[in-house]
């Protein structure tokens, strides 16, 4: 990885990233009404990351590339202000729930009952997340992969 694309030491987009997701909005929104709509509802998720505290904030950014890299058919948007990522038919299948939301001592990764991730009579829908890694960033892929398929 080069130096102009390192990661930030809070563990957060780069400046770079930040552009890239910019321009990229612009781009949808040039598409036309549903490239505009999946461009708002990009932005709505920046902009809820961007009022997040410094750690949760950090979370959400390597959350959200993680999602959009790893299922890229699901559409960023807001979900009772939380980020949140949607199937082709408007159902939201994974989000993020930051600390501060509710003032608990972790983050939170969900998914909906639109999420495959159905296994037996019991499955977890719900992980506690606190701090990023490698097997953070594995896991959570996984799970997306397994929720889309």
């Amino acid at each position: 990885m080069s130096a102009e694309n390192a990661m930030p030491e809070s563990g957060g987009f780069t400046a770079e990233e930040r552009a890239a997701m910019k321009k990229r909005a612009a781009e949808l929104r040039a598409e036309g009404k549903k490239g505009a709509k999946k461009a708002d509802g990009l932005q709505a998720v920046l902009d809820s990351i961007a009022q997040m505290a410094p750690e949760d904030r950090a979370l959400a950014e390597r959350v959200h590339m993680t999602v959009t890299a790893t299922a890229p058919d699901l559409s960023p948007k807001t979900w009772y202000g939380m980020p949140a990522y949607a199937n082709a038919d408007g159902k939201v299948v994974v989000f993020f729930q930051d600390s501060g939301k509710f003032n608990y001592r972790y983050s939170t990764l969900g998914f909906q009952d639109a999420a495959n991730l159905d296994d037996g009579d019991l499955w977890p829908v719900s992980y506690a997340l606190q701090k990023w890694s490698a097997a953070v960033e594995k896991k959570i892929a996984e799970l997306v992969k397994a929720a889309v398929c």
